[in-house]
């Protein structure tokens, strides 16, 4: 009895010196915060978890959105028995316990087990491998944890036994409710531009608002927290940066990079960066400038684009500055062709507008069978048959009109142009 009160006692006074982000983590599927579009009503995960008719998933998402805390929740809220590992301290043999335990709960009190292994990509292949059988036969139902993309860090087998559930970083609505929820926790106050900063520089990273509450709160105490405190608690200043300069400050970007001005287009990046900016926000505004300003006179702008835009999901902040600046210099430098745009928006407005008309018949499908009967296909020719000869790919009524007009900057040349580039 000593022992039990002796472990209990210990058990409490770690809960109280846990780190704020543990002590908040929610013991049921609706105590959680954020990821709606898999815990909201009527979603997968809810839908699965209140049936206690879970299977094997991966949740896969950046640090800080909720991995852990969601399957907690969802052991707080089945009949199941829960165990969970760490890939970075477990080992095949650990594992081998958790399937030994689980295999003595099935058949003695015909309860079914949980295994959440957190990390799951740190795991060996041999490792992966000792998990199969049982997660096949469903002595334990694997919840899988991990930051990198389950496609090149899981085992295919693994994987194609598993629900692979996609976790986002938290919104700004999600990422304040936490961020209430630690003041309560924590019996204090924060003013408004307080909890603003905390919120804007948290990049949905709900562990580290967390954490930087439960610092700015120590560095307060006994007072509110002030605007001061959170700053130094996250080591930084807080920028003027709001939603104007939101709009503002993106719009100098782009139009620096449009108007092919290198160190404007640097300057505008660093006070997005400085500033709190998501980084996946500032990838796809690369993006779509690299098609819409640059387009066929450096195609390569878009390859650019979207690698910064890839980098930042699998690098993350701080690194992927780098790819973000070096895409951002690249799109400035690179020559400025708006025809795939106007080509796109002119062919749009003119088909909304009634230039709508059939399809050639040599052009239509002629696959299957009676459709030479009807003249599709007829009269067409293979183009790698004979690359030179003539034929009409746009229906008669259409035939003169033109959208894409090359612009004759950089690679965006008329065909058979022999101008150099």
């Amino acid at each position: 009895m000593s022992d039990d009160l002796f472990s209990a006692a210990a058990r409490e006074r770690l809960r109280e010196r846990a780190p704020l982000a543990a002590r908040l983590r929610p013991k049921s599927i609706d105590d959680v915060v954020g990821q709606e579009h898999l815990v909201g009503p009527g979603q997968p995960l809810r839908r699965l978890v209140e049936a206690d008719r879970l299977t094997s998933i991966l949740l896969w998402g950046p640090p800080g959105t909720g991995k852990t805390t969601l399957a907690l929740a969802i052991a707080g809220s089945t009949a199941r028995a829960f165990e969970q590992l760490s890939a970075v301290t477990a080992g095949v043999r650990d594992v081998r316990e958790v399937i030994e335990r689980a295999r003595e709960r099935l058949g003695l009190h015909d309860q079914g087990t949980i295994l959440f292994l957190d990390e799951i990509h740190r795991f060996s292949k041999s490792q992966q491998d000792a998990l199969l059988p049982a997660v096949e036969d469903g002595t334990v139902t694997l919840i899988g944890a991990t930051t990198e993309n389950p496609f090149f860090e899981v085992n295919a087998p693994l994987r194609s036994r598993s629900t692979l559930f996609r976790l986002e970083p938290l919104s700004t609505a999600a990422t304040r409710v936490l961020v209430e929820r630690g003041l309560a926790a924590l019996a204090t106050n924060a003013s408004d531009d307080a909890i603003d900063l905390l919120v804007d520089r948290s990049a949905g990273d709900g562990r580290q608002v967390l954490t930087s509450l439960e610092v700015a709160a120590a560095l307060a105490h006994p007072d509110a927290i002030d605007l001061t405190r959170v700053e130094q608690a996250l080591s930084t200043s807080a920028l003027r940066y709001g939603r104007d300069d939101h709009y503002d400050v993106t719009s100098a970007f782009i139009k620096s990079m449009r108007g092919s001005d290198p160190q404007a287009a640097i300057y505008y990046l660093a006070r997005m960066l400085e500033a709190g900016e998501d980084a996946r926000f500032i990838a796809r505004r690369m993006i779509i400038l690299a098609s819409e300003d640059i387009g066929l006179a450096d195609p390569q702008s878009l390859q650019a684009a979207v690698a910064a835009a890839h980098a930042v999901e699998h690098v993350g902040l701080p690194e992927a500055q780098l790819n973000l600046a070096q895409a951002a210099l690249h799109l400035a430098r690179a020559p400025k062709s708006n025809s795939v745009a106007t080509a796109i928006w002119t062919a749009r407005a003119d088909v909304r507008n009634g230039a709508v008309a059939e399809v050639p018949a040599h052009l239509r499908d002629a696959h299957y069978q009676g459709a030479a009967t009807l003249g599709h296909g007829v009269d067409y020719h293979y183009t790698h048959d004979d690359p030179n000869r003539h034929q009409d790919f746009l229906p008669e009524s259409l035939a003169d009109r033109v959208w894409y007009r090359p612009s004759g900057h950089g690679a965006d040349r008329p065909q058979h142009d022999t101008m150099d580039p």
